[in-house]
């Protein structure tokens, strides 16, 4: 038998996130592979091994499912949102280029899921309507200056820009300095989207501008979004405002 590894997007909270291809690849895998709360959210089965870890061992973990698949097995790796974006399939795709000849000769698919992006964007309305680009705030894997370069590159570009990875204990600083470089090169009342949670029970979303956008509580479970100056808020009585980015942008004054 031919070894199988999946790396499985869960969508960013429960199950409705959770497309019928990935449903059916977790209840066909023998092993299942991944961050301990992601495979929490995922039916125990009979006779299906689970194998949790820790946050920070992505490499580790995908070695050992690489190496389970490498056995013969039919293996997924789970992964939150969608597992190419800030996420497991990178990491598998790594260990794979780096490894032994027989994790090439692999079965590898990976499975699409609903990244935190998407979802905040469409309880928000349609921020993304126009050009757009995701940036990690987290400087584990690369620079703090990298990403102020890119925050200034996104920010004179146009890009409506989304923050993954905003802030965390460790990093407690970093969401606001990114705010403060932003604030250079786009407008105070510029619209700023601060989902947490979305698709869970403790879904909560907040409709801001950059000027008070520090002021806004967010964590590890919080996605961003920084308007562009074409972005645009409707207010409604009795509803919640959308927000939104035109289709159509203005030409670049020289």
């Amino acid at each position: 038998m031919s070894g199988r590894l999946t790396v499985v997007g869960l969508g960013p909270g429960d199950d409705r996130f959770l497309t019928p291809e990935a449903r059916d690849a977790l209840a066909s895998a023998e092993a299942l592979y991944g961050y301990g709360p992601y495979l929490d959210r995922v039916p125990v089965r009979e006779g299906q091994a689970r194998n949790p870890s820790g946050n920070r061992v992505e490499g580790n973990r995908a070695q050992a499912a690489l190496a389970h698949a490498a056995e013969g097995a039919h293996v997924a790796m789970v992964s939150g949102g969608d597992p190419g974006v800030f996420a497991m399939a990178a990491a598998v795709c790594g260990e794979i280029e780096d490894g032994p000849d027989e994790w090439r000769a692999l079965d590898v698919r990976i499975l699409p899921g609903v990244t935190a992006m998407l979802a905040v964007a469409a309880r928000a309305g349609a921020p993304l309507g126009h050009d757009f680009c995701a940036i990690s705030l987290s400087d584990n894997l690369k620079p703090w200056d990298l990403i102020e370069r890119r925050l200034d590159a996104a920010a004179t570009g146009g890009f409506v820009i989304a923050f993954y990875n905003p802030i965390s204990t460790a990093r407690p600083w970093q969401l606001g300095q990114a705010f403060e470089r932003l604030s250079r090169h786009l407008a105070p009342e510029t619209p700023v989207v601060f989902g947490r949670a979305v698709g869970r029970g403790d879904e909560a979303v907040t409709v801001t501008t950059l000027d008070k956008a520090a002021e806004t509580p967010a964590d590890m479970a919080t996605l961003i979004i920084v308007g562009s100056p074409e972005t645009r808020v409707i207010a409604r009585n009795g509803q919640p405002p959308l927000v939104y980015t035109p289709r159509m942008a203005a030409a670049v004054s020289a």
